[in-house]
């Protein structure tokens, strides 16, 4: 693609984004229902064998969607750190890609504020190991790291979006889905849809002016980030507010075969995106990308 082929495409996004705000704050009303608010195939542990009470399951599933958009508010604060130096550095601030920008800063904005409300209303109680000191400074350090090399924070933008919009594609598209869970699904989705738009139509010129440093970051970091990200959507402690024990739950779910298929399922359009941009070439992916998407060196599934 071309720079006026990119920049005609995000004047586009800036268009579309312009013509309806919606507000979650007054259009998406409600909160979610009582009891279990998605279906027993689309828990993490589903494919484990385990046998839970109703009263388990729906806990469960309380907890697991309470634990993904407290990730999802976390990872759109990274999202906008990174633009928001991308903004305070950019040579010309009337650019369309500054535009687009600002408005991707204020849609992260309402959608963390809805799934504020969200958790709210699920009244979690799991209390996540992650949140300890250690983990904390890691993530100071790590979001340092990606918002200083424009290739991998785009990478990471392109892993962060997938992830959630296949479970919420998932959740939104099956008739037992709470209602209120579905509507935000499906908000959420609409909105995400021209993130990724805007990420695979800059995500060349990005790579072309990147460092070598950023460079290797995207090859060789980027697919733990982004397994690491899918991992922790739901932490050890939402099996534990269930009796189930944390960490051993959470490492078996994360090595089932299901949640496997589901990992590859949402990354393979990560990887596509990378090749297309440029980034690499088929038959040529590297080992970790093939890992983490389930593919082989031609981008093939394994």
């Amino acid at each position: 693609m071309s720079a006026v082929e990119t920049i005609t495409r995000i004047e586009r996004l800036n268009s579309a984004a312009s013509k309806r705000v919606v507000d979650p704050d007054n259009e998406i009303a409600g909160r979610p229902g009582p009891g279990q608010i998605i279906p027993d195939e689309l828990l993490s542990v589903a494919g484990l064998a385990l046998e839970l009470t109703p009263e388990q399951k729906a806990k469960l599933s309380r907890e697991e969607i309470a634990s993904i958009a407290a990730e999802g508010i976390r990872f759109e604060a990274v999202l906008t750190a990174g633009f928001g130096l991308e903004i305070a550095t950019a040579p010309k601030v009337t650019d369309p890609r500054v535009t687009f920008l600002l408005h991707e800063i204020g849609e992260e904005s309402r959608h963390s504020r809805l799934f504020v409300r969200l958790i709210e209303g699920l009244e979690p109680t799991a209390e996540s190991p992650f949140d300890r000191p250690i983990f904390k400074t890691l993530m100071r350090f790590g979001v340092r790291q990606i918002i200083s090399r424009p290739a991998l924070l785009y990478t990471l933008v392109l892993g962060g979006e997938e992830i959630p919009d296949l479970l919420q594609k998932l959740a939104s598209e099956h008739p037992d889905t709470d209602d209120f869970v579905r509507a935000v699904n499906k908000y959420h989705r609409m909105e995400e849809a021209r993130h990724l738009s805007y990420a695979r139509a800059v995500l060349p010129e990005v790579w072309a002016k990147a460092s070598w440093h950023d460079k290797y970051a995207v090859r060789r970091i980027a697919p733990l980030a982004i397994k690491g990200m899918f991992e922790t959507l739901v932490h050890p402690g939402v099996y534990e507010s269930i009796g189930l024990p944390g960490w051993e739950t959470w490492k078996a779910v994360n090595r089932s075969p299901e949640r496997i298929a589901i990992r590859h399922q949402a990354t393979r359009p990560v990887l596509d995106a990378l090749v297309d941009g440029g980034v690499f070439s088929k038959g040529r992916i590297p080992k970790r990308w093939q890992k983490l998407c389930g593919v082989d060196r031609g981008g093939e599934p394994v």
